[in-house]
């Protein structure tokens, strides 16, 4: 196992297999044709990876990220703990007390799509924001099954054979859950995939792969601007007809925006089955419960199970508010924080202590904002153009019900995950076992 001297923390750093192969192994493992027959499996797709050559060049890296099997399971069990955390009356109470009023409602579904996201430290995963309707998870899918073995010493990473992959039908089962948690054993009909001007959306792509996947499982879908719905008749309707469910990819989660009172009447009047819903998005994505979750002091007063209480504490940065009364001292320690909107998504308004000027600390004190205590972003060296590189990347775990699905990388260049740099974007995750950590030499790799 080498050992690297961190300049920042002045200490030695212990880096495993996985760390040391995100360094030596910059292969391009992607193979487009194989993406695109993914992408495209259907007639309906024909074209989408063209498209997205010339609109979204930056949506697929060309490479993979690589995984200590330690990280996963602490991973896991972090999703885990924190499902059992939500589940208890006080954290609840809490996280719904300052909940608008539709946030209220608890029809059943506990919000499809869950997405966790991680930075990698030398002591394990720290998580860094929870997010209700996270995209991505059937593009990652696709990419997963796109990569090929970049040298012969890579091949344990991309078996001939791999396991059987069914992550098509758990996510599609995922949204039948959700609709028997409110709608028991009636059947389902339709689901509309809603968000504001789909076709410009940069996870657009997403949004016809999730309508082919409805409509393989004899599910009518369709791909819908919420100006498009109406609510009449005690229903919700688009294009004529009735809708069963609708899967929401919005960010204005609490549905407040006059274009969108047509789906917020549906779902108050339980008409319509919505999923992730404000109810989930107050239990889990406002950034204020990562405060609480934070605090073992008060998951201990919540009866959190000490085990639980454990795995957060390790894992869940110190995060407190800001407030003007605490200006100075966050001021003063701004360096070693990052501070991110309350209602905030898609790293908007986010930044790092150490950029701050004057004039955005004003406009931070201004607003509903969190400071987090910092956590930086592992390197994954990659090559451009014959340029090696090193790009910063996060991991995010694709769960449901406190199970993770699916694990993605993505890869930036900046302050935050950004979808703009060259060679980065989604990258599929490798978990390297504890088989290939004990045999496997990272300088193999060097040499691929």
């Amino acid at each position: 196992m080498d050992t690297h001297t961190d300049p920042s923390a002045g200490a030695i750093v212990a880096y495993n297999t996985a760390e040391a192969l995100n360094q030596a192994c910059f292969c391009r493992t992607l193979n487009q044709d194989r993406l695109s027959e993914q992408l495209e499996r259907d007639a309906s797709l024909k074209g989408m990876m063209q498209n997205i050559a010339q609109t979204r060049p930056h949506l697929f890296s060309s490479t993979v990220v690589f995984l200590a099997n330690e990280m996963e399971q602490k991973i896991v069990a972090m999703v885990a703990a924190i499902e059992r955390v939500v589940a208890l009356p006080g954290y609840r109470s809490q996280a719904l007390a300052r909940a608008p009023a539709v946030a209220q409602h608890a029809f059943g579904p506990i919000g499809a799509c869950m997405g966790f996201d991680f930075h990698l430290g030398a002591d394990g995963p720290r998580l860094i924001e929870i997010n209700t309707n996270a995209g991505g998870a059937l593009l990652n899918v696709a990419l997963a099954r796109a990569q090929q073995s970049c040298c012969q010493a890579m091949d344990w990473a991309f078996p001939q054979k791999p396991r059987a992959d069914t992550l098509e039908q758990t996510l599609f089962d995922m949204f039948m859950a959700e609709w028997r948690c409110q709608r028991g054993a009636a059947p389902w009909g339709s689901v509309a995939i809603v968000d504001d001007d789909p076709g410009a959306q940069y996870l657009a792509p997403e949004f016809e792969l999730f309508r082919q996947l409805f409509q393989r499982h004899g599910v009518a879908a369709n791909v819908a601007d919420p100006t498009a719905l109406e609510w009449r008749e005690g229903k919700l309707w688009h294009l004529g007809a009735p809708v069963d469910m609708v899967y929401n990819r919005l960010t204005d989660f609490y549905l407040a925006e006059p274009h969108h009172q047509a789906l917020r009447q549906a779902y108050e009047a339980g008409a319509v089955v919505l999923t992730p819903d404000p109810h989930a998005h107050a239990l889990y994505a406002d950034k204020r419960n990562l405060i609480a979750l934070s605090q073992d002091a008060q998951l201990a007063h919540w009866s959190a199970a000490s085990q639980d209480r454990n795995v957060l504490q390790a894992g869940v940065p110190r995060t407190e508010l800001v407030t003007p009364e605490r200006a100075d001292d966050l001021w003063a320690r701004r360096r070693q924080l990052f501070f991110k909107p309350v209602a905030g998504y898609g790293a908007k308004a986010a930044y790092r202590g150490d950029k701050l000027t004057r004039r955005v600390w004003g406009e931070i004190l201004a607003g509903d904002f969190i400071a987090q205590a910092l956590v930086p972003p592992s390197e994954r060296l990659i090559e451009v153009d014959g340029v090696l590189s090193d790009l910063k990347f996060d991991i995010r775990a694709y769960s449901y019900a406190g199970q993770v699905q699916l694990l993605a990388a993505r890869m930036y260049a900046g302050q935050t995950t950004n979808f703009r740099t060259e060679g980065g974007g989604f990258a599929p995750v490798i978990v390297v076992s504890p088989a290939v950590q004990e045999n496997y030499s990272p300088s193999n790799a060097a040499s691929c």
